[in-house]
């Protein structure tokens, strides 16, 4: 069981949730000011023909026939301008798009693209012209496009700031991590050699004074203790088994062993263990993993019994697949979903961590074993494992 922080990954989605956030508070602000500033463009454009108009009016202002044979007139890469007479016929233009002037009221006009400003004169003494207009590009992708380049930078600083501070506020959680695992590892290899003392010796008083109830319980304690141990020390090693190479295991005299393992902890609440075990039934198996989804479903199965009940554990073959059953006379289950949930407990009175058919339930992931749960409040519980063979 490694309880570790990964720092970078931590710090990525968090800086990601944090980022989105920023970004979905921003979204109203950017968006008026992104109207803001279509606003000023449409008004910096305005008077930008406007001015251009009057500059072109001046020019022609100032042409004096007399002493000048011909009007040079105003030309910007940027702006374009037309002369049309009173019928909206071309005088003179620089404009490469077709205007039908008439169409156009004077002022300010936007049209797709193009804004234009048009200036309507009282008489036709600018050479017969009644009309000017002056044309302009409007380009709002370049005011939408500088829009969005400020907003995906001030996103990208925050991200990379929030990444930074996160990663700085996870460290402190890794290293109390790193102890913690530390000392889970140190206190499991500190158990393991008084609770195999106390076996070892409680199978000597056992030879020696005979069996009594006493050494019973005792010895039952011990061995639900072991089982304790045996699961932690499963998540402990747990990508060290995942890579571990499966093995022809004999299912039957694999399955037997448990069940005598457990006798002593049944005889305590006065539970039979009945078994229908078919013999000649091999598997390829990981036997640590195997030993796991036996263990942890007879434990839970006599620990969830009414007391001078019965265990019934079956184990045969169905057409080309292993079904191995476990079922108890006990409490039942009030949620089936969850039983295979970390910490899910549904009883807290019976003790236990939560842990044992978590394991099991990853490890039936791993090596895709079907599950069927039934279960009946105050009646009991049956599992079957469903087996590739």
């Amino acid at each position: 069981m490694k309880l570790e922080i990964n720092e970078k990954k931590f710090s990525l989605r968090y800086a990601i949730v944090y980022t989105l956030i920023i970004t979905a508070i921003l979204f109203v602000p950017f968006a008026i000011y992104d109207k803001y500033r279509y606003t000023l463009e449409e008004v910096k454009t305005e008077m930008a023909l406007k001015k251009k108009s009057i500059q072109i009016i001046n020019k022609m202002e100032r042409f004096d026939p007399s002493k000048e044979k011909y009007l040079y007139f105003p030309k910007h890469k940027s702006f374009h301008a037309g002369l049309y007479d009173k019928d909206g016929n071309v005088i003179f233009t620089t404009i490469d798009k077709n205007i039908s002037i008439l169409d156009l009221k004077p002022g300010y006009t936007k049209l797709g693209n193009n804004r234009l400003y048009v200036t309507h004169f009282k008489d036709d003494r600018y050479f017969k012209a009644l009309y000017l207009t002056v044309v302009t590009e409007f380009n709002i992708y370049a005011v939408l496009e500088n829009i969005l380049i400020i907003f995906l930078l001030i996103l990208i600083v925050i991200f990379l700031f929030s990444f930074t501070i996160l990663k700085n506020f996870a460290k402190p959680f890794k290293e109390i991590n790193k102890t913690l695992d530390d000392f889970i590892k140190d206190a499991m290899h500190e158990i393991n050699t008084p609770l195999s003392i106390i076996n070892i010796n409680i199978d000597m008083l056992s030879a020696k004074s005979g069996k009594n109830k006493y050494l019973s319980r005792i010895k039952s304690a011990s061995k639900i203790l072991s089982t304790i141990y045996d699961d932690m020390n499963y998540l402990i090693k747990e990508q060290t088994i995942n890579n571990a190479k499966k093995q022809k295991i004999d299912f039957a005299q694999f399955l037997n062993r448990s069940v005598d393992y457990f006798k002593d902890i049944a005889e305590l609440k006065d539970i039979e263990i009945v078994t229908q075990i078919e013999d000649n039934i091999f598997i390829d198996f990981v036997p640590t993993k195997l030993q796991k989804i036996i263990d942890n479903n007879l434990s839970n199965a006599i620990k969830y019994s009414y007391e001078n009940s019965k265990v019934i554990i079956t184990l045969h073959k169905k057409e080309k697949k292993i079904m191995l059953g476990f079922k108890d006379f006990g409490i039942g289950i009030k949620d089936p979903q969850k039983i295979f949930s970390r910490y899910y407990r549904e009883n807290n009175a019976k003790g236990g961590f939560g842990i044992g058919l978590n394991i099991v339930g990853k490890i039936i992931n791993e090596e895709n074993i079907k599950v069927i749960i039934n279960s009946e409040l105050k009646k009991g519980s049956y599992f079957e494992y469903k087996f590739e063979n």
